[in-house]
């Protein structure tokens, strides 16, 4: 009797065990907790989608993509979410070990520029000797902030301040003069007068239709793991569906952001419709190199057998 229970626990330890490593841990590193953008992992792990490929996310947020792509060139995770294209396609031509797994945010529309209300700042046009926020070098952000200054031909300070929130303290303390944002961030402040939009991302004419912000791997782990980020890609692209076609995707999102529900419909349907995440959208290359060369983030035009090289988006299959 004595033999069978140890047996019998023996059994139920070992299968304890073998459905723990069924699960292969990924490690992302997440800009911007928060953005309606870069919750769809976050969300599609909530609704259990990412366990049903067999996989389990450790998510690391940062202040934005600049800190994302060197913990995925550093090895410290596996895949960074909503790293800034340019600057991912910069560090490739150096050699960094990273691919892009996914497009990440097509258009700069979600991005928009802003100042307290009693600034005497009317426009994006009076911003010359003044200070505009980013968040991180070589982030979304950052391409885009010189974007502007160059289309409106300013002689703007670009000031990496990190997260939306903590830039927000900087706007309204005087700290810097115009402020970055991408909602939730900002709203209830616009919505309340207390700041003023100046400009949004997309009146950079060049940046309306780039894909500004992509997933990337680290290159070993990708070539090591092969199956595991095949998996991860069917499992982001079901999360990403149900993030704009489940009802329950919405709830989620508004939980995660700390948001209504009416204002995470909100930022989907006026800041990021469905287009805007399309994963397997890479859109705008040519256009993305050009501003790269321009802003010096990279020194010459990828060729096409780096391109293919860089951009390992898998099939979509079963």
């Amino acid at each position: 009797m004595k033999a069978n229970v140890i047996a019998g626990a023996l059994a139920l330890a070992l299968l304890g065990a073998t459905n723990a490593s069924a699960e292969d841990t990924v490690k992302l590193a997440v800009g911007q907790r928060g953005n309606w953008d870069t919750s769809v992992s976050e969300i599609g792990q909530r609704a259990g989608i990412f366990k049903k490929h067999g996989l389990a996310l450790e998510l690391l947020y940062t202040q934005g993509g600049g800190e994302t792509m060197q913990a995925v060139i550093s090895g410290s995770v596996q895949i960074g979410i909503a790293a800034g294209t340019a600057a991912v396609m910069g560090a490739f031509a150096k050699g960094a070990p990273v691919r892009i797994l996914a497009a990440g945010t097509t258009g700069t529309g979600d991005l928009y520029w802003y100042v307290p209300a009693p600034s005497p700042i009317r426009s994006f046009k009076d911003t010359d000797g003044k200070t505009i926020a980013y968040s991180t070098t070589g982030a979304s952000t950052h391409t885009t902030a010189l974007a502007l200054i160059k289309h409106f031909g300013v002689s703007a300070r670009p000031i990496a301040t990190g997260a939306a929130a903590v830039t927000l303290t900087q706007a309204m303390s005087g700290q810097i003069d115009v402020g970055w944002a991408s909602p939730p961030f900002g709203i209830t402040q616009l919505d309340q007068a207390q700041i003023r939009i100046i400009a949004r991302g997309s009146d950079a004419p060049t940046t309306r239709d780039q894909t500004v912000r992509v997933h990337i791997v680290n290159a070993n782990a990708l070539a090591q793991r092969k199956d595991v980020f095949d998996r991860f890609m069917r499992a982001y692209r079901e999360s990403y569906e149900y993030l704009y076609s489940n009802p329950d995707g919405i709830k989620l999102y508004a939980q995660y952001g700390k948001v209504s529900e009416g204002l995470a419909g909100r930022i989907r349907d006026e800041f990021l419709p469905k287009p805007a995440l399309q994963p397997d959208r890479m859109s705008g290359i040519a256009a993305i190199t050009a501003d790269a060369i321009t802003y010096k983030v990279l020194a010459s035009p990828l060729t096409d057998a780096e391109l293919a090289t860089l951009i390992q988006i898998p099939p979509p299959g079963p």
